[in-house]
């Protein structure tokens, strides 16, 4: 029996078979499905060749395949497989893991001891920390308060409108950027331009902070090295809240006295904060604010 050789854009296994492995896909698994997506229905043979299995191992994976929907047999004398869609799979596979956890949550909290989180968790690296931001945004239900810079928020900007469009949380958001309007997504969408010029100054105003229902919070450090730290302690969790409304009562201060607070303490506090710097938060300032001594 000859092998057909299929052209196809089959993409690298280097690219996909580890994810595929981490949906629970064994190694021969990831290599058939990929190697059946490039071709027409086709027997175990002609699959074995094509993607180097072993025969045997090959009739093993296209049969647990089968079970979980991934591949269909189509044709008999001899059987010939079809790959299933990628996006119709995989949806599936997103809504059977959904599932299973929603129910594996319920039965783990029914044994786990009712008491406070006091713990406070570290993540590290940019995907990791974002997707817990989107995370906590996503199971809002009352309130979410950020304090970010603009290019970062706008990573989550689907998230937020989502809470506030749809659930109607409430966003208050003190913004380093120019364009409060850009994150005001309902008549429940407060955003105020830190200290009325969203000029980020100090190294910390590199930091990402978020409290969601006055009841966990996390900030985070997203420029460079990207690490956060994720708490429900409720001392943690009001330090956040009170930093995030301390820069909101600033905003709303400097909209109205800008220029009585700029001729008692100098642009951008500088007479106030210059003393309590650090020489790299000085640094920082002057490079910021193009202020000098």
């Amino acid at each position: 029996m000859s092998v057909k050789h299929v052209a196809s854009d089959v993409p690298s296994l280097d690219n996909v078979s580890g994810d595929l492995k981490r949906l629970g896909f064994t190694e021969y698994e990831a290599k058939v499905y990929v190697q059946l997506l490039g071709m027409p229905p086709s027997t175990a043979y002609e699959i074995s060749k094509l993607a180097g299995v072993p025969r045997p191992n090959t009739y093993s994976a296209l049969d647990s395949l089968a079970r979980r929907g991934a591949v269909l047999p189509v044709r008999e004398n001899p059987t010939c497989y079809v790959a299933a869609r990628p996006r119709e799979l995989l949806d599936a596979i997103a809504r059977q893991t959904r599932s299973l956890c929603t129910g594996l949550t319920e039965r783990l909290e029914a044994v786990t001891p009712r008491t406070d989180d006091h713990y406070v968790w570290t993540l590290r690296g940019d995907s990791a920390v974002h997707e817990h931001i989107d995370m906590l945004i996503d199971r809002s239900t009352e309130t979410v308060w950020i304090k970010a810079a603009d290019h970062v928020l706008r990573r989550h900007a689907d998230g937020l409108r989502e809470a506030a469009v749809t659930r109607g949380v409430r966003l208050l958001i003190v913004l380093f950027g120019t364009d409060a309007d850009e994150f005001r997504y309902t008549e429940k969408c407060s955003v105020y331009i830190h200290e009325n010029n969203g000029v980020r100054m100090g190294t910390a105003d590199n930091l990402f902070t978020l409290a969601v229902d006055y009841r966990e919070m996390l900030t985070a450090n997203v420029e460079g090295d990207v690490i956060a730290a994720h708490s429900k302690n409720m001392p943690i969790v009001t330090m956040a809240l009170s930093l995030i409304r301390h820069d909101y009562y600033m905003a709303e201060i400097f909209a109205r006295f800008g220029d009585q607070i700029d001729e008692a303490f100098g642009p951008y506090l500088r007479d106030l904060r210059l003393p309590s710097f650090t020489p790299e938060q000085v640094a920082s300032f002057r490079k910021n604010t193009g202020l000098g001594d």
